[in-house]
């Protein structure tokens, strides 16, 4: 079983990841079957599951471009001179 926050691989039997302790499994409130993440509807009873998913990503893949999350002339501003940008001195 693959990690969604880390892409680590773990042993099928696995509920918390082995190389970042995340959760692999949630359970049906239908049942209490244990699912896999990510996954719409329970395995065993076919209740629709809450759509969580991984509760922690990698900043990377959690902001995504700019754009996204800013006004767009601040957006451009950082992408134009973002081999010029520094911290702050002190």
């Amino acid at each position: 079983m693959t990690c969604p926050r880390c892409r680590h691989q773990n042993p099928g039997d696995a509920i918390f990841c082995q190389e970042c302790g995340s959760r692999l499994e949630e359970s049906c409130s239908g049942c209490g079957t244990a699912n896999q993440l990510g996954v719409k509807f329970c395995k065993k009873c076919g209740h629709r599951l809450a759509q969580s998913g991984p509760t922690t990503q990698p900043p990377a893949m959690r902001f995504g471009v700019p754009e996204s999350y800013i006004p767009k002339h601040l957006a451009e501003k950082i992408l134009t001179s973002r081999s010029a940008l520094e911290g702050e001195r002190k």
